[in-house]
């Protein structure tokens, strides 16, 4: 092999090398929609409409899902209280990753904070079913809610593609952000104190 030949191959390792590390970098980062512009329900495409999620400050749809613990969680029964509805599931590695995140954040809330973490299992898409769910929260020590949504249903309701997704609710049980992609205990900080 010439050293030419030699030449190409190492510049075209490295050029893959840099695209895949802009690429991992770039799904790596939280997409946070704009707090001051409302987000647009739907679009125009080829004359068909696409839904794009809820709009900003909309109520957010209420929902009763049970939780791995067996308790019951209704949305609207939160109100007053500032919401992180995060939904994820066990073979998302970003979801892996947020977690222990979540789960720092969780347990340094106290009652004054009046704040709640509702992590959503989209059990649906989990092959094992909830024994899989089980295991991650065991391995990972979480001790947060976790409804189930073994039928996808507020999953949809919520317009979610993308896990993890989370919706930041304030205290009039308004959609105030939403989130795609992980969060870290800085940003979930950051974003609770924005919150009304």
């Amino acid at each position: 092999m010439s050293k030419k030949m030699i030449g190409y191959i190492v510049s075209a390792l490295v050029v893959g090398t840099l695209i895949f590390l802009m690429v991992k970098n770039t799904l790596d980062k939280p997409e946070i929609e704009p707090i001051d512009t409302p987000q647009t329900s739907a679009s125009q495409t080829d004359g068909q409409q696409e839904e794009e999620g809820l709009e900003q400050y909309s109520p957010a749809p209420d929902f009763t899902l049970e939780t791995l613990a067996g308790e019951t969680v209704t949305l609207s029964e939160l109100k007053g209280k500032k919401v992180i509805l995060n939904f994820w599931a066990t073979w998302c590695p970003p979801c892996k990753a947020e977690m222990p995140h979540m789960e720092s954040f969780y347990s340094k809330l106290t009652e004054e904070d009046h704040v709640e973490l509702i992590a959503v299992n989209v059990t649906e898409s989990e092959k094992l079913g909830v024994s899989e769910v089980k295991n991650f929260v065991e391995s990972y020590k979480l001790s947060f809610p976790i409804p189930l949504d073994e039928t996808a249903q507020v999953t949809h309701q919520y317009g979610v593609f993308s896990m993890p997704t989370t919706f930041m609710i304030d205290t009039k049980g308004r959609i105030a952000q939403k989130v795609i992609g992980p969060l870290d205990e800085k940003t979930l900080n950051e974003l609770v104190d924005f919150m009304d």
